[in-house]
Parts: structure tokens; C-alpha cells; sequence
């Protein structure tokens, strides 16, 4: 079990980290605009990115 958690964490850790390595502009771009959007448009695309890896992980089962 423990394998498995910290195998998915680095895999997101490295995902997480392509963006901002190969395109630090439009990284930054992104969080400008994250900055200016309302709290419940955030809220709204954090739950459908929980909700697309939930449905990744039940179909990597």
C-alpha cells in the first residue's frame, strides 16, 4: 500500500512539475488568471480535476 501511495505522489509531483519547467510563461500566465477568478469557479474546476483522477483510477483497476 504504501508502494502504490507514494509511487502515484511522485507521479503527480513530476506531472505537476512539466508544465513549469518547460513553460515558466505560461505557468505564470495560468496563476494570473487564477488570481482574478472568483473563489467558486476555482472550487468548480478542483472538483471536476478530483473527479476526472477518481475516474482515472477506477479505470487503471
Amino acid at each position: 500500500m504504501k508502494n502504490w501511495l507514494f509511487s502515484s505522489l511522485g507521479l503527480m509531483l513530476v506531472i505537476e512539475g512539466l508544465m513549469p519547467f518547460f513553460f515558466p510563461q505560461g505557468w505564470r500566465d495560468t496563476f494570473k488568471k487564477l488570481i482574478t477568478m472568483k473563489s467558486g469557479q476555482i472550487r468548480f474546476m478542483g472538483l471536476v480535476s478530483f473527479l476526472l483522477g477518481l475516474i482515472f483510477i477506477f479505470l487503471g483497476r
